[in-house]
């Protein structure tokens, strides 16, 4: 169960050139056993043995000093009774509530099976024939968020994109893939971006870090901090702080409403949908949907994208 390679730091120690000894657990892992007789390490002198090939915590007085171990069989062993004890041990811990190989989401996706199966005995079969989605969702990937309940639908009828802050860029293929097999294959007629207030991507856009920025996001960020730019005006009317993110929580929501509105799969379709298929709308229609996780309540944003292409 704990049995894990080496890890890359462990192994530029072992392959270091240097020959200070330095402690160090041994990996748990069967397969290392094997591993470590055959390791080329040539910072070790005078000794061939398991030991100083591989398990530098076994020498903590350097590796210049006569090895005591003789008996490479009589160590593995040791060895491998050292790892069933700690698995033995460990395998009755949890993590923050969780089993640490997932035992307890395996055992309730089997309840959570024999319930479906109870109450609706053609959801399974129902979904081997296949999806077709009348909406696709761009949300936020917030753990506190989960489309089908906050919109009451069924499943199977909501394709989904989530990432943080439910950002709309024109260079994420991850994202522009996902839309166009919506629009193009799919061919949904609703296209909803629905943020929610207390967003951290949204606090994080405007927040000033005393470490002077939080890390890789930042890069990610841009998109939001783009929207407040944009919207410098009104939201430097705005004195209190939680207005002020809850304003950006819907400009950032309608600006990414934009930008889908813009992209190319979009248009194309409108054009065709509304010209020779003569559809009532022209399709998909673009939503910008906003809700309060305190609350729960959809609300639905104002849109004019004519006027604000024009």
């Amino acid at each position: 169960m704990f049995r894990q390679a080496l890890s890359g730091s462990m192994t530029r120690l072992l392959h270091g050139a240097s020959s200070t000894a330095v402690t160090l657990k041994p990996a748990k892992n069967a397969s290392l056993i094997p591993l470590l007789t055959t390791m080329n390490m040539n910072h070790t002198t005078g000794c061939a043995c398991l030991p100083c090939k591989g398990f530098r915590s076994f020498h903590s007085t350097g590796f210049r000093s006569k090895c005591k171990h003789v008996d490479d069989n009589e160590l593995k062993k040791k060895l491998e009774a050292y790892v069933d004890k700690d698995e033995k041990e460990n395998g009755k811990l949890t993590i923050d509530g969780t089993m640490p190989d997932l035992e307890d989401v395996l055992e309730n996706n089997k309840k959570w099976v024999v319930e479906k199966n109870k109450n609706d005995p053609d959801f399974f079969p129902r979904n081997a024939r296949g999806q077709t989605p009348r909406y696709l969702y761009i949300g936020c990937s917030d753990a506190r968020v989960d489309p089908g309940q906050l919109m009451g639908l069924n499943n199977a009828e909501l394709f989904v994109h989530r990432n943080v802050g439910n950002v709309v860029s024109g260079t994420d293929l991850n994202f522009l893939t996902v839309l166009e097999y919506a629009v193009d294959t799919l061919k949904v007629p609703h296209i909803i971006v629905c943020g929610h207030y207390d967003c951290g991507a949204v606090r994080g856009s405007i927040s000033r870090p005393d470490s002077g920025g939080l890390g890789l996001i930042e890069n990610w960020l841009r998109n939001i901090r783009d929207v407040a730019r944009l919207h410098k005006d009104e939201l430097k009317a705005i004195k209190d702080k939680e207005e002020l993110q809850r304003r950006l929580v819907e400009l950032n929501v309608m600006e990414q409403c934009l930008n889908i509105f813009k992209s190319a799969c979009v248009q194309r379709r409108r054009l065709r949908t509304y010209v020779q298929d003569q559809e009532h709308f022209a399709l998909p229609r673009v939503h910008g949907l906003v809700f309060d996780p305190a609350v729960g309540i959809l609300k639905k944003l104002p849109l004019n994208f004519k006027r604000e292409i024009e």
